[in-house]
């Protein structure tokens, strides 16, 4: 295409279409998304639901992550599949440290997350308490879609667009960052105000919750008993 081949609005369109303008850590970011090396590394029966990733039914390599590798120096991206026992976790802090920057993790199941049925002195009461999670998967354990989910929601984050989740359904983005700079000013800001008055509005305007009366309590219970 030479000098003058288009008039002006001819010339608008074809950049519109055919340019696209970004930040380098942008481009960075969606590359580092799209070229995920996830380690080679199951904790307990989570690890079972983790494998089925890589089958044709769910094909992680749609999403550039289907290069697992056996060495953390090589692996960029580790998914916590199963309960962190107090004799594991030195084991998986050393591989997190061993692994490339930047790097994330993925707690999946309840196990990870949160200790799940292990309430004892045994099993890791979160992973988080060991390494830096970037995302939990609920569930015990999450079935393969679950963990898709999951994995696509982090590489929104890595991305620098997370998903906001129930910040979201509550119009709470951005609070963390009001409430920094209120520390910081020692004093609401206006954008916390604005905030406040806008969650006391909709307070106000919400009925609240009638509570059946017609059972009391303590006969509402003996009858449940009772069937």
């Amino acid at each position: 295409m030479l000098r003058g081949d288009l008039d002006q609005v001819a010339l608008e369109q074809h950049v519109e279409e055919s340019v696209l303008a970004t930040t380098f850590q942008k481009l960075l970011a969606w590359g580092a998304s799209s070229s995920m090396f996830p380690a080679t590394f199951g904790l307990a029966c989570c690890a079972i639901e983790m494998m089925s990733q890589v089958s044709s039914r769910y094909d992680i390599a749609r999403f550039g992550a289907e290069a697992s590798r056996a060495s953390p120096r090589q692996a960029d991206f580790l998914i916590l599949s199963g309960r962190v026992s107090i004799k594991m976790a030195p084991v998986v802090r050393r591989i997190y440290d061993q692994m490339l920057e930047p790097r994330w993790v993925i707690a999946m199941g309840a196990c990870s997350s949160s200790g799940g049925m292990f309430a004892n002195y045994a099993v890791i009461q979160g992973a988080d308490k060991v390494i830096p999670v970037d995302v939990h998967v609920p569930g015990c354990p999450p079935r393969p879609e679950a963990l898709m989910y999951g994995f696509t929601k982090l590489q929104r984050k890595i991305k620098g667009n997370p998903d906001q989740g129930w910040r979201a359904r509550y119009n709470a983005a951005g609070t963390e960052e009001w409430a920094r700079e209120d520390l910081i000013t020692d004093s609401p800001g206006d954008a916390s105000n604005a905030a406040y008055e806008r969650a006391r509005r909709m307070v106000s305007s919400t009925a609240p919750l009638e509570a059946d009366r017609s059972v009391a309590p303590d006969e509402g219970f003996e009858n449940r008993g009772q069937s």
